[in-house]
């Protein structure tokens, strides 16, 4: 919040009378200022009445927010909070239409006001609300539903409090054919809220949508209904137990559920937008996460099931005569006894019983999962590879059954598996909703990609972890692309050869400092060309500040697609900030009416020493929330508070508020910015000492000569 002033130059208008232009002393009572304006126009009862925001916003002047007033504010003289509270309640409980709808569409704009939302809840108005949805499909619905969720929104009532019928009516209009844009918009963000905030109201929603009913709603052309429909989809899948979600992911409709995602979400949008962005990136962690459960789950060597899985492993890669091996009394059943020197082929760690190989979790049990999808759907690669490893020695073989264990664990880190989804993450991958098995196809390239690197490492067993070093950097490095299906992947990695990842290594190696080296000269030269570096830094920080930033409101009960912008003025001395809508590109200065001068400022705290994390639940405070958060702390005691779109904008800003408040500044930009500038110096610096080789210390001074005589005589 901006500093306090002690007097404030507004406007205040009412009705039709001339605007009154005066000075308000904020250290006087609000009651008493709002009682001096009626006497000017001399309006009665001025306990009646209160102040409001003039800019459409509509939202009450309190005691609490009156030193968010700047100087020139626009301000109305409007009914008080309880006086217009009781008067929309009556008019909700009165029998003429056109009363109720005038009442509602008043609600719909003043719900977002807490002050306000408050009295209306103190008189019963969520209940009043509740009873109007047995109106027809039109707007007065639209209204109410609207001004509901606002409402509810404030946290100031449970949502356990709604009754099974309200919850059934408002499930009907999803059900509901050609329903409304709006309608069907609002009444998927009810339920979803509802699932998300009440266990109780999760059970009766869950039996009220299946998923094939959702499915409908994502075939639109509106992304904003897509949005609401896959966001409630993540609702369910978040709250269902795990009985229901694997029987969710194993259901007919899972695999219509995926396409229709595929082709009328992620394709069929031209641009998929920043909500939408976010829940098809909770929707890909949800479903990733079902895999946890075979993830944590270890080998029983008794379970003869598992047992019989190890022995398909053997019988795929090493007997020609498949059909016999299934047959009772066939090749399988002959070679059981033999089977522990097709383990050690297979690569098994413990050949007499690789049971134990799959006693670590994770991976646990998914790595024979992933084992197993591979010899039966892709057995043609599966025998290649395996054959072509158990024909090379003992040292030179890739081992099969270590390196899927060891891939698959590394697949689970990489992906986040079992990890909860973060507030504020987008980074879903579109190859994921190619393929019903999406892990289990990703496995089996990467595994495929694994034995192709051992070959060109000329790796051996005591190679293992280096090969599987570049492993990881190879996928990673693919999955930075986004790849929009597994083909894109497999061409990606393919790109990514070994000798590719030692070029990419040595490029960025060269990108640093190339002082690696601690020779007294380049350390001097380093030292010497740090404060003109980090003062650059700092005037591009400072820089980026003035261009502003674009940062999300973020709500503890569910998130909020409103936006506020952040600029630094030109001559670096104060911070302009307000609310914006999304897409309407950097408002001017004079567009962001709240002010901040530097000066002001106390301190910049980030993590969880910021006020508005200290005041969320623990549930919420998730880590990418901890690591993007800052906060900035001025008089008296208030905080200006903040959640970086993203690391690189939180640096920007951590960085630049440092150097305004004239300390270090310490972010990990800012250090690869100066080792990376640096370098770039130094190698100039010393373009001219090419192939000279720099000495460790400088070269001792020569003897004096015995004499001068060979210097110039001025006399």
């Amino acid at each position: 919040m901006p500093p306090p002033q002690d007097v404030v130059k507004v406007a205040i208008q009412y009705l039709d009378q001339f605007p009154l232009f005066i000075e308000i002393d904020q250290k006087k009572p609000l009651s008493a200022i709002v009682q001096e304006v009626c006497e000017t126009w001399k309006l009665p009862d001025p306990a009646q009445f209160t102040l409001q925001y003039g800019d459409g916003t509509e939202f009450y002047i309190t005691e609490k927010n009156r030193n968010d007033v700047k100087n020139g504010a626009i301000l109305k003289l409007a009914v008080s909070q309880e006086r217009m509270a009781r008067e929309l309640h009556e008019k909700l409980l009165s029998t003429s239409m056109e009363a109720k709808l005038e009442a509602v569409k008043s609600l719909a704009k003043l719900a977002a006001d807490p002050s306000f939302a408050r009295e209306f809840i103190a008189r019963d108005g969520i209940a009043a609300l509740t009873q109007m949805v047995d109106v027809d499909l039109g707007e007065l619905l639209a209204f109410t539903l609207t001004a509901f969720l606002e409402l509810m929104d404030h946290g100031i009532i449970s949502w356990d409090n709604l009754t099974v019928s309200f919850v059934k009516k408002i499930a009907s209009y999803v059900r509901a054919p050609n329903l409304d844009a709006t309608l069907l918009q609002r009444s998927l963000a009810i339920l979803e809220c509802m699932v998300l905030n009440s266990l109780n109201l999760y059970s009766v929603v869950s039996q009220e949508i299946t998923v094939g009913q959702l499915i409908n709603h994502l075939q639109v052309s509106n992304q904003e209904i897509q949005t609401n429909a896959v966001a409630l989809l993540n609702a369910l899948l978040l709250k269902a137990p795990e009985e229901t979600k694997q029987e969710l992911a194993n259901s007919p409709c899972q695999k219509q559920l995926r396409t229709v995602i595929l082709n009328s979400v992620i394709r069929g949008q031209h641009i998929v937008g920043t909500e939408m962005a976010h829940q098809l990136y909770v929707l890909q962690v949800l479903s990733l996460n079902l895999l946890e459960e075979r993830m944590m789950t270890k080998m029983d060597p008794q379970d003869q099931a598992q047992r019989d899985t190890l022995f398909e492993l053997c019988r795929i890669a090493f007997d020609a005569e498949a059909e016999a091996a299934s047959a009772p009394g066939g090749t399988l059943d002959r070679r059981k006894g033999v089977y522990s020197k097709d383990y050690k082929k297979l690569g098994f760690t413990n050949h007499v019983n690789p049971a134990l190989d799959f006693m670590q979790t994770p991976p646990g049990m998914l790595a024979l999962d992933n084992m197993i999808y591979f010899a039966k759907h892709h057995t043609d690669p599966y025998v290649r590879l395996v054959l072509e490893n158990s024909c090379r020695d003992d040292k030179h073989e890739c081992p099969f059954g270590r390196s899927s264990i060891e891939l698959t664990g590394m697949l689970c880190e990489t992906l986040h598996v079992g990890e909860p989804p973060t507030e504020t993450g987008q980074d879903f991958c579109p190859m994921f909703f190619t393929h019903d098995r999406a892990m289990e196809e990703m496995f089996c390239v990467c595994i495929q990609l694994l034995n192709k690197t051992w070959k060109e490492m000329r790796a051996t067993s005591e190679d293992f972890g280096k090969v599987m070093q570049v492993v990881r950097e190879q996928i990673v490095r693919a999955l930075v692309a986004r790849p929009k299906s597994l083909d894109q992947f497999r061409n990606k990695l393919q790109s990514l050869s070994y000798t590719e990842i030692l070029k990419i290594r040595q490029t960025e190696r060269m990108s640093q400092e190339e002082g690696d080296s601690h020779t007294a000269p380049i350390v001097e030269l380093r030292e010497k060309l740090q404060p003109e570096i980090l003062d650059l830094i700092r005037k591009q920080r400072l820089n980026r500040l003035c261009e502003g930033t674009l940062f999300r409101k973020i709500s503890s009960r569910r998130r909020q697609d409103k936006y506020w912008y952040c600029r630094l003025s030109q001559n670096h001395k104060v911070l302009h900030y307000g609310d914006v809508e999304e897409g309407t590109g950097v408002p001017s200065i004079e567009a962001l009416q709240e002010k901040l001068a530097i000066v002001d400022v106390k301190a910049v705290v980030t993590g969880k020493d910021c006020p508005h994390l200290k005041d969320k639940s623990t549930q919420r405070q998730n880590k990418e929330m901890q690591d993007l958060a800052f906060s900035i702390l001025h008089d008296p005691d208030e905080a200006l508070n903040f959640i970086a779109p993203n690391k690189y904008e939180y640096c920007v800003w951590t960085d630049g508020l440092s150097a305004l408040l004239g300390k270090e500044m310490g972010s990990e930009y800012t250090r690869t910015d100066l080792e990376m500038l640096l370098s770039m110096e130094i190698k100039l610096q010393l373009l001219d000492l090419e192939s000279i080789p720099i000495p460790e210390t400088a070269p001792p001074l020569p003897k004096e000569p015995s004499n001068f005589d060979f210097a110039y005589d001025y006399s």
